[in-house]
């Protein structure tokens, strides 16, 4: 007999729907479903649904609801918050999305790539290159991360700082809503003031208001120029300094900018394979810079040695290191897309997430690490993220030789002690992973009054059986 809560006669039908390969309801197929990226939440689940449509998901969608069957949406299942994790219970059925992944279309003309959920970020990049495009959006799990996630969760990444999140890049969706019909508006129009722009609700919505299943994303001509740059500088504020200082010269050109502490590289350089430090000693911080430019012959190279001379005469930076090819510039970024798994290996860390305005990060930074290095002594403060659009991964790892599960015991306490001080800031404790169940208890605190109850508004309106992806975002709704 399968291992499920389900219903037997709403088993049947969701077999015959899906056929035998779109359901899985022993533990042992479901197992990895229910369990997050960071280990953080290990929940169970009734079964986990995979149409290969966006009609079959909306009538598993519609059968769900029909029988109160709570629903986890879920893609590539790299959420940092817990944010596509069921709880333990084992009612809800995982939809993963994973078989909706057909890239339909690209559009030279529109400059737009028509894309089911189920493609992974890298596959979409892949295919945009292959037609001399590019997709900008770019993340550390884009190789598992799918579009439906991406869009969820609008994400961010290391192009935001030039292109923007992933909000900013859909022009269109297909989504299945809680009640199990589709909402279509896959258009590909830059200007449109039809009413509510009802893509932008559920872009961030984090699976609580409906299932992404299809999305029209904006491309960019692929660059035929880009210089980029690994550089030592003194302190944080000199690492903001040298964006002020790059983007004085040519703000175009930055495509990405991105800062890591002294602290996170010596992770990355210890515990991950190929990532040693390509500079003649270590430095208190480090800065990834990148500058792109679509057109063959323009001088970056020029631009980007002239930054840096004049960098190195203000002493905002000690040392650096320009690729001078392709695989020298992948060792580069490698370097900076593998610090979460080398934290990951160090042992227990908290994430938090956030985002100040740019002229407050240096002090961000410092009050923080202080706070937190006095909470905790001996914790192992490890920042790191994209310092041109303010948005700092100010990650905790446990102290050497301590117990990861009493070092997590206290993650409120270190969560708490750093969003205090975000708050004081002016900034956000969630800038681009969302909230998950990981952090809803921050909610009524940060975005209560009006905005937590518009919010509440729109999740009763859209799902008043509250079945689409509960207990995340909303820390009281059951």
């Amino acid at each position: 007999m399968p291992d499920t809560l389900l219903p037997a006669p709403l088993l049947a039908t969701l077999q015959e729907l899906l056929g035998p390969s779109g359901i899985l309801t022993e533990a042992s197929d479901t197992q990895s479903y229910c369990t997050d990226w960071r280990m953080l939440y290990q929940g169970k689940c009734a079964a986990v649904l995979r149409p290969a449509t966006t009609e079959a998901c909306a009538k598993a969608v519609a059968l769900c609801v029909q029988y109160g069957v709570p629903m986890v949406p879920q893609g590539g299942n790299t959420s940092m918050v817990g944010g596509a994790t069921p709880d333990t219970s084992g009612k809800a059925v995982v939809i993963s999305t994973t078989r909706m992944n057909r890239i339909i279309s690209i559009d030279h003309a529109d400059l737009t790539m028509t894309v089911e959920a189920g493609v992974t970020l890298k596959a979409a990049q892949d295919a945009a290159l292959k037609e001399g495009l590019m997709l900008p959006l770019s993340i550390s799990s884009e190789g598992s991360a799918d579009i439906g996630g991406v869009l969820a969760t609008n994400a961010g990444g290391n192009n935001t700082v030039r292109y923007g999140n992933a909000r900013e890049l859909a022009l269109g969706l297909e989504a299945v809503l809680p009640d199990g019909s589709v909402l279509n508006v896959m258009r590909k129009l830059r200007k449109d003031n039809t009413g509510y722009a009802l893509r932008q609700l559920l872009i961030g919505s984090e699976g609580t208001l409906g299932i992404i299943t299809t999305a029209v994303i904006q491309l960019q001509p692929q660059p035929r120029s880009r210089e980029t740059a690994l550089c030592a500088v003194p302190n944080t504020q000199a690492a903001l300094d040298l964006f002020a200082t790059f983007r004085k010269q040519d703000p175009a050109a930055i495509q990405a900018f991105e800062y890591m502490s002294g602290t996170s590289m010596a992770l990355v350089n210890s515990l991950i394979e190929n990532c040693a430090l390509p500079l003649s000693e270590p430095a208190p911080a480090y800065v990834l810079v990148e500058l792109a430019s679509p057109r063959a012959d323009d001088s970056l190279r020029a631009l980007m040695e002239e930054t840096l001379g004049t960098a190195f005469e203000n002493g905002l930076v000690s040392d650096a290191v320009l690729a001078e090819s392709e695989t020298q510039r992948q060792t580069l970024w490698m370097i900076r897309e593998e610090h979460a798994e080398a934290q990951k290996r160090a042992g227990a860390s908290v994430k938090n997430d956030v985002s100040v305005p740019l002229a407050t990060i240096p002090d961000f930074i410092e009050r923080a690490t202080l706070a937190c290095e006095t909470l905790i002594p001996d914790i192992r403060v490890a920042p790191f993220g994209h310092i041109g659009d303010g948005n700092i991964h100010f990650n905790l790892v446990q102290p050497e030789g301590a117990d990861p599960a009493a070092f997590l015991a206290q993650d409120h306490a270190m969560m708490d002690t750093v969003a205090g001080i975000v708050r004081e800031l002016g900034g956000s404790f969630s800038a681009e992973h969302g909230v998950g169940q990981l952090k809803t208890y921050m909610m009524p605190s940060w975005r209560g009054g009006a905005e937590l109850d518009s919010m509440r508004k729109i999740k009763a309106a859209l799902d008043p059986k509250n079945l689409m992806n509960p207990g995340k975002i909303f820390p009281d709704v059951d």
